[in-house]
């Protein structure tokens, strides 16, 4: 089953019954400062970057808050199972504090190590940041030989979503924290990476996406691929 819906994550969610959920992952919308060229001093001289502004304002749809929808992220997620949401160092304080707030327990910061660099004058980012929290009792992961820190090439060029993730990088999350037949949550699922490999791991998924074009993408994504959409 994959039920995608055209539809704001915030609002959505309140469609979906109470403890409905086995396994969430996410990658949310959240506000985002280029590294890269933009108006500024030319003392600062900025290193072009993957990002052109620095308004915070990057994507069109990036306005919803942490808190506005991790309460009912915890509402519908069973006890006894997991989340992975995707941050940058910019907000992961208050990711942390939002998630905790919301009810869930963090049981750890995971890092992925990618194959490119983003220009910085502090440091070059080659990383991105993964809280992966539970509800409830602790329930150990499949693999527990994973490490907190591991290595998916990121895709370069001909992202079919800015922020694309590769699903390599999502398969792994979801192997280790769901059963064949469970039920996976993605409430910002853009272009559908993350159905697909909820799908192809033999999951069911279900998932939100606010921004027309990029659910055109992933509907026919999926299509393409020989699944069939609710």
């Amino acid at each position: 089953m994959i039920d995608l819906r055209n539809s704001c994550a915030v609002s959505g969610l309140k469609s979906l019954e109470a403890e409905s959920i086995d396994m969430i992952f996410t990658d949310p919308p959240y506000r985002t400062i280029s590294g890269g060229s933009g108006p500024t001093s030319i003392m600062h001289n900025r290193p072009s970057g993957m990002l052109s502004k620095n308004d915070g304002k990057i994507f069109q749809h990036n306005n919803v808050g942490f808190d506005d929808y991790l309460p009912e992220l915890f509402r519908v997620l069973k006890s006894g199972s997991h989340m992975y949401l995707m941050v940058n160092f910019l907000n992961l304080e208050t990711a942390m504090f939002a998630i905790r707030t919301a009810g869930f327990d963090i049981h750890n910061l995971l890092i992925w190590r990618k194959n490119n660099s983003t220009p910085n004058r502090w440091y070059m980012k080659n990383v991105e940041y993964v809280l992966f929290a539970r509800k409830g009792k602790a329930k150990a992961i499949r693999n527990n030989g994973s490490k907190t820190c591991h290595d998916f090439k990121n895709i370069i060029g001909n992202k079919t979503h800015p922020t694309e993730k590769p699903v390599d990088l999502i398969s792994h999350y979801i192997e280790n924290s769901s059963n064949v037949g469970d039920l996976v949550l993605d409430p910002f699922f853009g272009t559908g990476s993350s159905a697909i490999a909820a799908v192809a791991l033999g999951r069911r998924f279900v998932g939100f996406e606010l921004g027309t074009e990029y659910f055109d993408v992933a509907r026919d994504r999926l299509e393409s691929l020989g699944f069939t959409i609710q």
